[in-house]
């Protein structure tokens, strides 16, 4: 039975543990990923993911991909623009390298994005405050 390492474990997914799919490490894809449910990427995928559900990234994972999703939670490397229905989560150590379109956007510290940010609510099209609300509550 092989063991896994602790570093190794893959990370936990918030809300519904539930994964339909997964391309795993060393694992190579290219093409269209379009998709229901939670799936998560630890390889490599070249293309476009299309989907109104969640999408991980994992920690070794790379995408060069045009991702259109309702939430992504990122923990590898992104090269391409990202639009979120819902939310996009860059956890450390992720690399993200294109625009990104969300209401809510969470940066941890240790992350690289270089690109724009755009929030708003890509539901109904319609702007929402975030943005202001959140370069307020920085102010000192």
């Amino acid at each position: 039975m092989a063991m896994l390492k602790r570093e190794d474990a893959p990370t936990p997914i918030p809300g519904n543990n539930e994964l339909n799919a997964l391309l795993g490490k060393g694992s190579e894809f290219e093409g269209k990923l379009t998709f229901e449910g939670t799936v998560r990427i630890d390889g490599k995928f070249t293309g476009s993911v299309n989907t109104n559900d969640v999408l991980v990234v994992g920690e070794g994972a790379k995408l060069n991909a045009e991702v259109t999703c309702g939430t992504i939670i990122v923990h590898g490397e992104v090269n391409g623009n990202i639009r979120a229905k819902s939310a996009i989560e860059l956890h450390h150590p992720a690399k993200v390298r294109g625009n990104v379109e969300t209401p809510s956007l969470m940066i941890e510290k240790g992350v690289i994005f270089e690109g724009q940010a755009k929030m708003e609510n890509l539901e109904k099209g319609a702007t929402k405050p975030v943005a202001a609300a959140a370069v307020a509550a920085v102010k000192p």
